[in-house]
């Protein structure tokens, strides 16, 4: 197996690409910093199609290994042909290899062992031959065993005799890869899932519409695959796959049967034993698998691209932020932030039921508005969170300074203020305060909070507690490291679990860099992590262009520029009429300017450095410190309130995706409940997933199809006002 060519043809890219990607990744370099300072070899691949292709790497590897396990086996036990050599070497799935193996593994006691033991392999292999005349039963009487013989070896009659014949033919039938490539082939083609309700099943349970499902597997939805799922495993649904049984059989029949006759009979009779008994439960056993991994992959997918649009949302920067974590017995807390974060003060009020203390709650909260300059509130959207809303809504009418609000989701907030790493954040507070300072943060920056969070916990994926959990947390480990990366962070006020995301920065040196600067200071240079404990050189390599310094004794370490590039930077400056004093005030602004006056092709030549690094260069320089998620449309802050029973069917709103699905979108219009966008309902084109045209953050126009009171559900179009 050419790994490397294999990749070549699967993500369609160059023979040079594939071959420095999988240099730089055995040379133990992360994705990010690959990504990000390793265009020239790469081709500029973007992070996401790197970790595709690291992971198909290590697929392929692992096939690679097993295939070399197969053929060690075989071979030791003197079976190797070189066709089956080529075979084994051609598989291009562990599916494919396992069935190669299957005749050659050492299997448990089976009814077709049994029968080899009692010697009746001659009479099934004469079976097989289907000669003219040959009468089964008169050959198969040769093979009864007299008294003497042990009763685990006897045959006792011609019957016996020709059923343990039969019994062989039918596992030598089930172990043929060929048969089973063919059959595994039609079944996915034409195989159908179907559920129906177990015994005492409730008749109007979360799963009634699956109590009479059935579609053909190449239609079934991911969703509905998890769905059935864990439909069966709560005991709910009884799920089976079921097919055209008698085209499977022919299939079979028609590969080994020859003609008419006695001993054809006998070898169809084992060709349908052998599916019915055999193959066919092994077929649907991985291939129920293999809908759950795919199904598990495409939910993996969507997880990770909310996720990613999440923490990329933009943040609400310069702003003193109120965070309201509401409840209703114990009081709303609240915790007033700082631009940076800090923590400004704090407060527990009671406007919600049962003490309904609007009036004192809003002089207090009035006071705080007023003391601080908070121009944001960022409302969690847990229990009380509506009444809340609506007081807060009443409170900022009487204000006479702008206040807007944002509803914030709250998920994983309580994971988190109940954590290790919220107490060692807040020792001073109880877990409830640190709960309205983690929803104000998440206001103020999506990112820096919620990297404190598992990310299965923030709930923008779907049936993210039946995902493996290894693969998820893999991706979505991958997704966070990404944007951490991409977005950039500053050394000197990072949290210790924002580090850990840094491309070569493990939880242990994360530790280690919060502890050196606690001891010595800020950080003055980029350099100076070099002092830190287990931060090595190549640890430095991969990280240092990820960390920013502001401020310090290097002005390119507030820059994206990486420190192995600083004289190509520097030179780079020069070359464009800049001076030191030039970089250190920050007057590089019209750099993009001169560089394209002087012309990309001749600074590359200068620099001896490729394109994408000196463009990469160019914009760093031009803008340091940079935010990527600056460029995006900020937030959608509120200063009114609604409720379920104001919704009318065509009623214009905005809203702001909160999570999306395989079956659309959910939209946040300022309700307690979300709206839902479904797919057929996003645009007047066919799309084949809402990500193709939404992402999570994005501010959309939508119109009121139904609000169902009893049920609280809301059903969203952003086709236009319906009829």
């Amino acid at each position: 197996m050419n790994i490397q060519q294999r990749l070549q043809e699967e993500f369609h890219l160059r023979e040079s690409q594939v071959e420095n990607v999988l240099k730089l990744i055995d040379e133990g370099n992360t994705i990010p910093f690959i990504a990000r300072y390793r265009k020239e070899l790469t081709g500029s691949l973007d992070d996401q199609v790197l970790r595709e292709l690291s992971d198909r790497l290590a697929y392929l590897r692992g096939l690679e290994k097993r295939a070399g396990e197969i053929r060690s086996s075989i071979d030791a036990q003197g079976k190797l042909t070189p066709e089956l050599a080529a075979a084994v070497e051609k598989a291009a799935t562990l599916a494919e290899l396992e069935d190669l193996y299957r005749p050659y593994k050492q299997k448990r006691r089976t009814r077709a062992s049994v029968a080899r033991e009692k010697g009746l392999e001659p009479l099934a292999a004469a079976l097989l031959e289907q000669r003219r005349g040959f009468q089964p039963l008169e050959e198969a009487a040769a093979f009864v065993t007299g008294p003497d013989t042990p009763p685990e070896l006897a045959v006792e009659t011609p019957e016996d005799a020709l059923q343990g014949a039969k019994d062989i033919i039918a596992e030598d039938v089930s172990d043929r890869a060929d048969l089973r490539k063919k059959l595994r082939s039609l079944l996915e083609r034409e195989g159908v899932l179907s559920a129906k309700p177990t015994e005492g099943a409730d008749p109007d349970g979360v799963y009634k519409m699956y109590y009479d499902f059935s579609e053909p597997l190449p239609k079934l939805a991911g969703h509905r695959i998890l769905a059935l799922d864990r439909g069966e495993r709560e005991g709910v649904l009884k799920v089976s796959l079921t097919a055209d049984l008698l085209k499977a059989k022919g299939l079979i029949i028609r590969e080994l049967v020859r003609g008419n006759g006695p001993a054809q009979e006998c070898v169809r009779d084992a060709c349908g034993d052998s599916f019915d008994r055999l193959i066919f439960p092994s077929l649907e056993r991985e291939l129920r698998a293999a809908l759950t991994e795919r199904a598990a992959g495409q939910a993996i997918r969507v997880f990770s691209a909310n996720l990613r649009q999440l923490l990329m949302q933009p943040p609400v920067k310069g702003t003193v932020t109120l965070g309201l974590d509401p409840a209703y017995r114990t009081g709303c807390k609240i915790a007033v932030v700082d631009s940076t974060g800090k923590v400004l003060d704090t407060a527990v009020v009671y406007p919600t039921p049962p003490q309904n203390k609007t009036r004192e709650a809003a002089a207090k909260l009035t006071a705080l508005i007023k003391a601080h300059g908070v121009t944001a509130i960022a409302i969690g959207n847990g229990t009380a969170s509506r009444e809340s809303e609506a007081f807060v809504a009443e409170l900022i009418k009487e204000l006479d300074q702008p206040v807007g609000y944002m509803i914030v989701s709250e998920a994983g907030a309580s994971v988190y203020s109940a954590s290790k790493l919220a107490a060692e954040e807040f020792p001073q507070f109880d877990v409830s305060l640190r709960s309205a300072v983690s929803i104000a943060r998440r206001l103020q920056d999506p990112l820096a909070e919620l990297v404190k969070i598992d990310p299965k916990s923030i709930g923008v994926g779907q049936y993210q507690h039946d995902m493996p959990k290894a693969q998820l947390d893999e991706a979505l480990g991958g997704v966070v490291e990404g944007c951490v990366n991409q977005v950039g962070v500053d050394l000197n006020t990072a949290s210790h679990s924002l580090l850990a995301r840094v491309a070569g920065v493990s939880g242990a040196v994360a530790r280690n860099i919060v502890l050196y600067r606690e001891e010595n200071g800020a950080f003055r240079s980029r350099k100076e992590l070099l002092k830190v404990s287990k931060l090595g050189p190549k640890a430095f390599q991969q990280c240092a262009g990820f960390l920013r310094v502001s401020g310090g004794v290097e002005p390119l370490d507030g820059t994206g520029v990486h420190p192995e590039s600083y004289g190509a930077a520097r030179e780079l400056i020069r070359i464009c009429g800049y001076s030191e004093t030039d970089v250190k005030e920050g007057r590089l602004i019209d750099i993009r300017k001169r560089a394209e006056e002087l012309g990309l092709s001749r600074l590359c030549q200068e620099l001896e450095l490729g394109e994408p690094t000196v463009r990469d260069m160019v914009e760093e320089l031009a803008k340091p410190g940079r935010d990527p998620r600056d460029e995006l449309p900020k937030p959608l802050l509120r200063s009114d309130v609604l409720e379920l029973k104001d919704l009318k069917r065509g009623m214009e709103l905005k809203g702001t995706v909160r999570n999306i699905v395989d079956f659309g979108a959910f939209v946040d219009i300022g309700v307690h409940e979300d709206g839902l966008v479904h797919i057929s309902q996003i645009c007047d084109r066919y799309i084949r997933h809402p990500l193709e045209v939404l992402n999570v953050g994005d501010v959309v126009t939508v119109w009121v199809l139904e609000a169902d009171l009893k049920r609280r559900r809301i059903a969203l179009t952003m086709k236009g006002a319906p009829d």
